[in-house]
């Protein structure tokens, strides 16, 4: 059953679409954890 699940065109494009989007949102979430586009700290500057 699960190798004919595969082979629907629907299906695949459900897993892929899933699969892509979990993939953005571990990307997103390291970006923002790196610290990237953050505000300076204060005494940096003096």
């Amino acid at each position: 059953m699960k190798m004919t699940l595969l082979k629907e065109p629907i299906a695949r494009f459900i897993l892929k679409t899933l699969f892509y989007f979990a993939i953005m949102m571990i990307l997103f979430y390291l970006y923002d954890y790196s610290g990237i586009n953050q505000a300076k700290f204060i005494y940096n500057d003096f």
